[in-house]
C-alpha cells in the first residue's frame, strides 16, 4: 500500500559528488519552506573526490521536527553505484524516482514500492548541446520534475531561482526552463500528486534556514569577537568563512573603509590557537575553529590559557578522523578531550548546542563567559 502523508515525509537525493546537484537539492528544500511549511535538511557528503557518493536528505515535518527520523519515504536515486544500499533504506509502501535512461537493475527493485522512472537523461540530451549543461541542469529537472510530482508551486522555485540568479538573466533564464521541462514531463507521464504531497501552511513563523556553522559564526560577530585565527579543517572551515563574511557587512567602517576586525588564516592549528591566545591576552575577544585533529595540536595552549588566565573560546566541530575518508562522518567524540584539556589540572567549561539556534545564541553567551571567567571555552559542534 503506498504511503500517503501531507507535510510529514523525508525524502534523500542519492547523488554523485561534483555533478551539480546541490544547488539543486537545495533549492527544492527552500521551496517547500516558502510554502509554510517547516523543514529539517541535512548534508551526507563523505570525504570524497569528485565522483563518488553524495547524499542530501530533507525531512518535512509540519510539527516542526528536526531530529533525523531514519529511512526515506521517497528517493531520488541519481547514483547508480549506490542503488542497491539506497533503495534498501526506502520504507515499505515508499516511492523510488529514478533516471531511468539507465535500467534499474532488477536485483535492486521491491514489491513494495512505487516506481516512478523518468529519462532525465534522454530529455536533457534533447533540450541542450553543452555535455556540461546536460549534467547540470538534469538535476534541476528532477526538482522541476518533484514540484509536480509532490504538488509544490512550482512558482515558489522561479521566484528562489531568480533571487539566487538575480543580476545574471542568462542563468535565471536558463534554470526556469529547466523547471519547467522538469514539471511539464512529469505532468504529462504520471499521474499527480503522488500519495505524499506538500500543501501550503503557516507552520514556519520566525525561521530561517541557516546552518550551525554560519549561525556560529553570525554569533561570534553578535558576542562581540574581533580576531579570528584558523587553520582550514573539515567540517569547521565554514565557521571561519561565516565570521568574516559577517563581519565585512557589519565589522568595515562605512566612513573610512577600515575593518574593524582580524582575520588570519595561521600555517598550522597550533598557531591558530596561539594567534587567538594572544589576542586574549592584548583584550581582544579572540576564537578560534577546528575539529578533533585540531584539538590534539592545541592542548599545550589550552594548558596556558587556563592557568594564565587568558579568555579565549574554541570551537570544537566534531567528526571522525584521523584522515581522508572518516572526516565528515558525524561524531561527538571530543567532549573528554576538552573537558579535561591540557596536562594537567583543568577543568573547561563546554557549551553543547542543540541545533543551529542554540549555536548562535551559545556562540554569544560563550564570548561573555570567557570574558567573565577568564579562561578558555568551548563550543561543541557536529555535522548534524
Amino acid at each position: 500500500m503506498p504511503i500517503h502523508a501531507v507535510n510529514d515525509f523525508v525524502i534523500r537525493f542519492a547523488n554523485v559528488n561534483g555533478s551539480g546537484s546541490a544547488s539543486a537539492n537545495l533549492l527544492f528544500a527552500r521551496s517547500i519552506m516558502r510554502m509554510g511549511v517547516p523543514i529539517a535538511p541535512r548534508n551526507i557528503f563523505p570525504s570524497n573526490i569528485q565522483g563518488l557518493p553524495t547524499w542530501y536528505e530533507v525531512r518535512v515535518s509540519e510539527q516542526g521536527r528536526l531530529g533525523a527520523r531514519g529511512g526515506a519515504d521517497i528517493l531520488v536515486a541519481m547514483n547508480p553505484q549506490t542503488f542497491i544500499q539506497d533503495i534498501a533504506a526506502i520504507e515499505p509502501g515508499g516511492y523510488l524516482f529514478y533516471d531511468s535512461t539507465r535500467p534499474m537493475p532488477p536485483s535492486a527493485l521491491r514489491d513494495d514500492l512505487t516506481v516512478i522512472g523518468m529519462p532525465l537523461t534522454e530529455i536533457c540530451a534533447a533540450e541542450y548541446d553543452d555535455p556540461r549543461q546536460r549534467q547540470l541542469y538534469k538535476n534541476i529537472v528532477y526538482v522541476g520534475a518533484l514540484a509536480a510530482l509532490l504538488d509544490i508551486d512550482v512558482a515558489v522555485m522561479e521566484k528562489l531561482a531568480a533571487e539566487t540568479f538575480k543580476g545574471k538573466e542568462r542563468l535565471l533564464e536558463a534554470n526556469r526552463r529547466a523547471l519547467n521541462i522538469g514539471f511539464d514531463q512529469a505532468k504529462a507521464r504520471f499521474n499527480c500528486p503522488l500519495g505524499i504531497r506538500v500543501r501550503r501552511s503557516d507552520a514556519v513563523g520566525e525561521r530561517i534556514l541557516v546552518e550551525g556553522n554560519f549561525a556560529a559564526g553570525l554569533g561570534a560577530v553578535y558576542g562581540g569577537a574581533t580576531v579570528c585565527a584558523w587553520y582550514p579543517i573539515t567540517p569547521s572551515t565554514s565557521l571561519a568563512e561565516a565570521f568574516e563574511r559577517n563581519c565585512a557587512r557589519f565589522r568595515i567602517d562605512p566612513a573610512t573603509g577600515k575593518k574593524n576586525f582580524a582575520f588570519v588564516q595561521a600555517e598550522d592549528e597550533i598557531a591558530a590557537i596561539g594567534i587567538a591566545v594572544g589576542a586574549g591576552w592584548n583584550g581582544a575577544r579572540a576564537f578560534t575553529t577546528t575539529s578533533g585533529p585540531g584539538i590534539s595540536l592545541m592542548q599545550e595552549f589550552f594548558g596556558l590559557a587556563y592557568f594564565a588566565e587568558i579568555p579565549v573560546v574554541v570551537f570544537d566541530v566534531q567528526r571522525g578522523g584521523p584522515s581522508t575518508g572518516m572526516p565528515t562522518r558525524t561524531q561527538q567524540s571530543d567532549l573528554l578531550l576538552c573537558a579535561f584539556a591540557s596536562h594537567g589540572d583543568t577543568k573547561h567549561v563546554l557549551l553543547l548546542p542543540d541545533g543551529p539556534g542554540e549555536a548562535f545564541e551559545f556562540t554569544v553567551s560563550a564570548f561573555d563567559l570567557a570574558e567573565r571567567l577568564q579562561t578558555p571555552i568551548f563550543v561543541m559542534l557536529d555535522l548534524d
